[in-house]
């Protein structure tokens, strides 16, 4: 995992905070199909912002949620603010020699 920079961090949440999020998590919580998809939004567009909804917060606070993702994925915490938080992961560079 990369380490972002303050700089970076502001960065992306200027450029994000008005951004819808593209994945909900629900009542199903974090499921294998949800992490697969998180990964490929990210190895895609390398910023993806994900909404908790109320249904799948029972014992978990939403940050709790947000750094087990990240660590799944294997992406940075960008911001959890409220129940939204924002994941960013650098692409793989490809060998193209």
């Amino acid at each position: 995992m990369s380490k972002l920079t303050p700089k970076m961090k502001r960065r992306i949440k200027s450029e994000f905070g008005e951004e819808k999020p593209t994945i909900w998590i629900g009542k199903r919580q974090v499921s294998n199909e949800l992490i697969e998809e998180i990964e490929k939004q990210l190895e895609k567009r390398k910023i993806v912002k994900i909404k908790i909804l109320k249904s799948a917060l029972h014992e978990e606070r939403a940050s709790e949620i947000a750094a087990a993702i990240s660590k799944r994925t294997e992406a940075d915490l960008v911001e959890v603010r409220g129940h939204t938080f924002i994941l960013y992961k650098r692409r793989r560079k490809t060998s193209k020699e």
